[in-house]
Protein backbone atom coordinates (compact mmCIF):
# COMPACT_ATOMS: atom_id res chain seq x y z
CA UNK A 1 0.00 0.00 0.00
CA UNK A 2 1.21 3.11 -0.97
CA UNK A 3 1.63 6.10 1.63
CA UNK A 4 0.44 8.90 -0.86
CA UNK A 5 -0.10 11.36 2.37
CA UNK A 6 3.67 10.91 3.96
CA UNK A 7 5.14 11.29 0.05
CA UNK A 8 3.27 14.35 0.05
CA UNK A 9 3.71 15.75 3.05
CA UNK A 10 7.58 14.98 1.93
CA UNK A 11 7.15 17.23 -0.95
CA UNK A 12 5.59 20.13 0.56
CA UNK A 13 8.04 20.29 3.51
CA UNK A 14 11.31 20.17 0.83
CA UNK A 15 13.67 22.88 0.96
CA UNK A 16 14.54 21.57 -2.39
CA UNK A 17 14.05 18.48 -5.46
CA UNK A 18 16.65 16.42 -6.99
CA UNK A 19 15.36 14.31 -9.76
CA UNK A 20 17.56 11.81 -11.42
CA UNK A 21 15.98 10.32 -14.74
CA UNK A 22 16.96 7.48 -16.85
CA UNK A 23 15.34 5.10 -19.78
CA UNK A 24 12.08 4.51 -17.91
CA UNK A 25 11.08 7.68 -18.38
CA UNK A 26 12.23 7.77 -21.90
CA UNK A 27 10.12 4.62 -22.34
CA UNK A 28 7.04 6.53 -20.67
CA UNK A 29 7.07 9.28 -23.34
CA UNK A 30 7.40 6.70 -25.92
CA UNK A 31 11.24 6.91 -26.66
CA UNK A 32 12.47 3.38 -26.40
CA UNK A 33 16.31 2.81 -26.94
CA UNK A 34 16.29 -1.05 -26.63
CA UNK A 35 13.47 -1.63 -28.67
CA UNK A 36 12.90 -3.16 -32.49
CA UNK A 37 8.75 -1.76 -32.36
CA UNK A 38 6.68 -0.12 -34.71
CA UNK A 39 8.07 3.15 -34.11
CA UNK A 40 11.36 1.92 -34.76
CA UNK A 41 10.47 -0.28 -38.15
CA UNK A 42 8.61 3.25 -39.01
CA UNK A 43 11.75 5.33 -38.35
CA UNK A 44 14.47 3.37 -39.21
CA UNK A 45 13.08 0.24 -41.19
CA UNK A 46 15.48 0.53 -44.04
CA UNK A 47 18.22 1.27 -41.50
CA UNK A 48 17.38 -2.06 -39.99
CA UNK A 49 17.17 -3.90 -43.31
CA UNK A 50 20.39 -2.51 -45.30
CA UNK A 51 23.25 -2.77 -42.13
CA UNK A 52 20.70 -4.94 -39.36
CA UNK A 53 20.07 -2.32 -36.74
CA UNK A 54 17.91 -3.58 -34.50
CA UNK A 55 17.48 -0.56 -31.77
CA UNK A 56 17.73 3.05 -31.34
CA UNK A 57 20.87 2.28 -29.30
CA UNK A 58 22.96 0.48 -32.00
CA UNK A 59 22.23 3.35 -33.97
CA UNK A 60 23.61 5.45 -31.69
CA UNK A 61 26.96 3.30 -31.12
CA UNK A 62 27.27 2.54 -34.65
CA UNK A 63 30.35 2.85 -36.72
CA UNK A 64 29.00 4.02 -39.74
CA UNK A 65 30.71 3.13 -42.96
CA UNK A 66 30.46 7.00 -44.17
CA UNK A 67 29.72 10.85 -42.33
CA UNK A 68 26.79 10.92 -45.11
CA UNK A 69 25.09 7.91 -43.26
CA UNK A 70 26.15 8.67 -39.87
CA UNK A 71 24.54 11.99 -40.64
CA UNK A 72 20.77 10.58 -41.79
CA UNK A 73 20.60 8.68 -38.85
CA UNK A 74 20.93 11.06 -36.13
CA UNK A 75 18.72 13.72 -38.38
CA UNK A 76 16.49 11.44 -38.87
CA UNK A 77 16.18 10.76 -34.66
CA UNK A 78 16.92 14.30 -33.46
CA UNK A 79 14.14 15.94 -36.09
CA UNK A 80 11.68 12.95 -34.84
CA UNK A 81 12.33 12.67 -30.79
CA UNK A 82 13.36 16.44 -30.39
CA UNK A 83 12.29 18.86 -33.40
CA UNK A 84 8.59 17.18 -33.09
CA UNK A 85 8.11 16.66 -29.43
CA UNK A 86 5.61 18.16 -27.53
CA UNK A 87 5.46 18.14 -23.64
CA UNK A 88 3.74 14.82 -22.58
CA UNK A 89 1.64 14.55 -19.50
CA UNK A 90 3.78 12.87 -17.32
CA UNK A 91 6.27 15.72 -17.63
CA UNK A 92 3.27 18.16 -16.79
CA UNK A 93 2.74 15.99 -13.62
CA UNK A 94 6.36 16.34 -12.97
CA UNK A 95 6.24 19.84 -13.68
CA UNK A 96 3.12 20.25 -11.13
CA UNK A 97 4.80 18.34 -8.60
CA UNK A 98 7.72 20.59 -8.28
CA UNK A 99 5.33 23.49 -8.35
CA UNK A 100 7.36 26.84 -7.23
CA UNK A 101 10.36 24.62 -5.23
CA UNK A 102 13.76 25.22 -6.22
CA UNK A 103 15.18 21.71 -8.28
CA UNK A 104 18.01 20.24 -10.18
CA UNK A 105 17.97 17.42 -12.30
CA UNK A 106 20.73 14.63 -13.11
CA UNK A 107 19.73 12.50 -16.07
CA UNK A 108 21.34 10.20 -18.28
CA UNK A 109 18.47 10.65 -21.23
CA UNK A 110 20.26 12.55 -24.01
CA UNK A 111 17.07 13.67 -25.84
CA UNK A 112 16.65 16.98 -24.06
CA UNK A 113 13.14 16.53 -23.03
CA UNK A 114 13.76 18.29 -19.73
CA UNK A 115 14.64 21.56 -21.15
CA UNK A 116 12.05 21.07 -24.27
CA UNK A 117 9.13 20.67 -21.69
CA UNK A 118 10.03 23.96 -19.89
CA UNK A 119 12.62 23.10 -17.19
CA UNK A 120 15.30 25.47 -16.84
CA UNK A 121 19.07 24.39 -19.02
CA UNK A 122 20.66 25.41 -15.69
CA UNK A 123 19.37 23.41 -13.58
CA UNK A 124 19.80 20.22 -15.97
CA UNK A 125 22.72 18.10 -15.89
CA UNK A 126 22.76 16.10 -18.77
CA UNK A 127 25.49 13.19 -17.61
CA UNK A 128 26.22 11.13 -20.29
CA UNK A 129 25.52 14.20 -22.99
CA UNK A 130 22.52 15.13 -25.32
CA UNK A 131 21.38 15.32 -28.62
CA UNK A 132 20.69 19.20 -29.21
CA UNK A 133 24.53 19.78 -29.48
CA UNK A 134 27.82 18.75 -31.41
CA UNK A 135 31.33 18.86 -30.77
CA UNK A 136 34.34 18.24 -32.87
CA UNK A 137 34.92 14.77 -32.98
CA UNK A 138 38.79 15.01 -31.95
CA UNK A 139 38.17 16.79 -30.11
CA UNK A 140 40.31 19.43 -31.02
CA UNK A 141 38.66 22.18 -28.57
CA UNK A 142 36.12 21.56 -25.72
CA UNK A 143 33.61 24.10 -27.40
CA UNK A 144 29.93 22.56 -27.87
CA UNK A 145 27.74 23.58 -30.95
CA UNK A 146 24.05 23.72 -31.34
CA UNK A 147 22.03 20.10 -33.49
CA UNK A 148 18.86 20.88 -33.77
CA UNK A 149 18.77 23.75 -37.31
CA UNK A 150 21.76 20.99 -38.52
CA UNK A 151 19.53 18.10 -37.73
CA UNK A 152 16.55 19.99 -39.65
CA UNK A 153 18.56 20.92 -42.51
CA UNK A 154 19.68 17.61 -43.08
CA UNK A 155 16.81 15.93 -42.37
CA UNK A 156 15.07 17.67 -45.44
CA UNK A 157 18.18 16.92 -47.60
CA UNK A 158 18.67 13.27 -46.90
CA UNK A 159 18.04 10.99 -50.09
CA UNK A 160 18.11 7.11 -49.81
CA UNK A 161 19.94 7.00 -46.38
CA UNK A 162 22.22 9.40 -46.95
CA UNK A 163 22.81 13.20 -46.96
CA UNK A 164 24.65 15.28 -48.81
CA UNK A 165 28.33 15.88 -48.04
CA UNK A 166 28.41 19.84 -49.19
CA UNK A 167 25.82 19.90 -46.04
CA UNK A 168 27.62 18.14 -43.41
CA UNK A 169 28.71 19.62 -40.61
CA UNK A 170 32.54 20.20 -40.03
CA UNK A 171 34.60 21.86 -37.02
CA UNK A 172 34.92 25.54 -37.02
CA UNK A 173 38.68 25.02 -35.64
CA UNK A 174 40.59 22.34 -37.47
CA UNK A 175 37.76 21.53 -40.21
CA UNK A 176 37.68 18.09 -39.51
CA UNK A 177 33.99 16.08 -38.78
CA UNK A 178 31.75 16.40 -35.76
CA UNK A 179 29.88 14.28 -33.61
CA UNK A 180 26.40 14.38 -31.75
CA UNK A 181 28.28 15.09 -28.16
CA UNK A 182 26.01 12.11 -26.42
CA UNK A 183 27.94 9.95 -29.27
CA UNK A 184 31.38 10.60 -28.56
CA UNK A 185 32.34 7.91 -26.09
CA UNK A 186 35.59 8.77 -24.53
CA UNK A 187 36.25 11.81 -26.38
CA UNK A 188 32.84 13.61 -25.07
CA UNK A 189 33.51 16.42 -24.01
CA UNK A 190 32.32 17.10 -20.21
CA UNK A 191 29.67 19.67 -19.28
CA UNK A 192 31.54 20.83 -16.70
CA UNK A 193 29.17 24.42 -16.25
CA UNK A 194 26.61 21.59 -15.09
CA UNK A 195 28.49 19.70 -12.95
CA UNK A 196 29.66 22.94 -11.15
CA UNK A 197 25.74 23.74 -10.86
CA UNK A 198 25.13 20.39 -9.98
CA UNK A 199 27.35 20.93 -6.88
CA UNK A 200 26.35 24.08 -5.88
CA UNK A 201 23.41 22.89 -5.60
CA UNK A 202 23.70 20.28 -3.41
CA UNK A 203 26.45 23.06 -1.29
CA UNK A 204 23.10 24.60 -1.16
CA UNK A 205 20.59 22.24 0.32
CA UNK A 206 22.88 20.03 2.48
CA UNK A 207 21.47 19.58 5.88
CA UNK A 208 18.29 20.99 4.75
CA UNK A 209 15.05 19.02 3.81
CA UNK A 210 16.04 17.49 0.51
CA UNK A 211 13.45 15.41 -1.69
CA UNK A 212 15.30 12.81 -4.33
CA UNK A 213 12.68 12.07 -6.99
CA UNK A 214 14.01 8.63 -8.88
CA UNK A 215 11.97 8.26 -11.93
CA UNK A 216 12.91 4.82 -13.93
CA UNK A 217 16.23 4.02 -12.89
CA UNK A 218 17.43 0.34 -12.33
CA UNK A 219 18.69 -1.32 -9.66
CA UNK A 220 22.11 -1.75 -11.24
CA UNK A 221 22.26 1.54 -12.28
CA UNK A 222 25.80 3.20 -10.49
CA UNK A 223 25.89 6.41 -12.31
CA UNK A 224 22.81 7.86 -10.85
CA UNK A 225 20.76 5.56 -8.59
CA UNK A 226 23.93 4.46 -6.80
CA UNK A 227 25.11 8.02 -6.07
CA UNK A 228 22.03 9.34 -5.32
CA UNK A 229 21.54 6.60 -2.67
CA UNK A 230 24.40 7.11 -1.08
CA UNK A 231 23.38 11.36 -1.26
CA UNK A 232 20.38 10.07 0.87
CA UNK A 233 22.23 8.69 3.50
CA UNK A 234 24.71 11.35 4.19
CA UNK A 235 22.12 14.10 4.20
CA UNK A 236 20.50 13.50 7.62
CA UNK A 237 16.91 15.42 6.32
CA UNK A 238 16.86 13.76 2.57
CA UNK A 239 13.75 12.14 1.84
CA UNK A 240 14.04 9.16 -1.19
CA UNK A 241 11.44 8.80 -2.98
CA UNK A 242 11.93 5.78 -5.99
CA UNK A 243 9.45 5.01 -9.12
CA UNK A 244 9.86 2.41 -11.48
CA UNK A 245 8.08 -0.33 -12.88
CA UNK A 246 8.34 -3.91 -11.95
CA UNK A 247 12.05 -3.41 -10.33
CA UNK A 248 12.59 -1.22 -6.96
CA UNK A 249 15.33 -1.11 -5.30
CA UNK A 250 16.26 0.52 -1.99
CA UNK A 251 19.65 0.12 0.06
CA UNK A 252 19.09 -0.65 3.35
CA UNK A 253 20.76 1.58 5.46
CA UNK A 254 18.17 4.49 3.85
CA UNK A 255 15.26 2.52 3.95
CA UNK A 256 13.89 4.21 6.70
CA UNK A 257 13.22 7.50 4.95
CA UNK A 258 12.60 6.34 1.88
CA UNK A 259 9.58 5.51 -0.89
CA UNK A 260 9.65 2.69 -3.13
CA UNK A 261 6.59 2.67 -5.80
CA UNK A 262 6.19 0.15 -8.40
CA UNK A 263 4.60 0.98 -11.66
CA UNK A 264 4.05 3.07 -14.07
CA UNK A 265 5.31 6.73 -14.18
CA UNK A 266 2.32 8.04 -16.26
CA UNK A 267 0.12 6.28 -13.34
CA UNK A 268 2.24 6.90 -10.24
CA UNK A 269 3.02 10.45 -11.28
CA UNK A 270 -0.63 11.53 -11.36
CA UNK A 271 -1.57 9.96 -8.33
CA UNK A 272 1.12 11.97 -6.22
CA UNK A 273 0.23 15.44 -7.76
CA UNK A 274 -3.13 14.22 -6.51
CA UNK A 275 -2.52 13.39 -3.08
CA UNK A 276 0.28 16.61 -3.27
CA UNK A 277 -3.05 18.79 -4.16
CA UNK A 278 -4.96 17.79 -1.01
CA UNK A 279 -1.88 18.92 1.33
Amino acid sequence: MINWNSIAEKLKEADAILIGASNGLSITEGLHLFADNVVFEELFGDFKRKYGLRCILQGMMAQWPSEEEKWAFWARLIRHYCGQYRPTPVMEDLKAIVGGKDYFIVTSNGECHFELCGFAPEKIYEIEGNWLTMQCALPCHDTRYPSMEVAEQLAVAEQDGRVPAELLPHCPKCGGPMDIHMAAGERMIPDTAAQEQFQNFLDTYHGKKLVVLELGIGWRNQLIKAPLMRLVAREPNAAYVTINLGEVYIADNIKEKSFGLDGRLDELLPALRAAQAEK
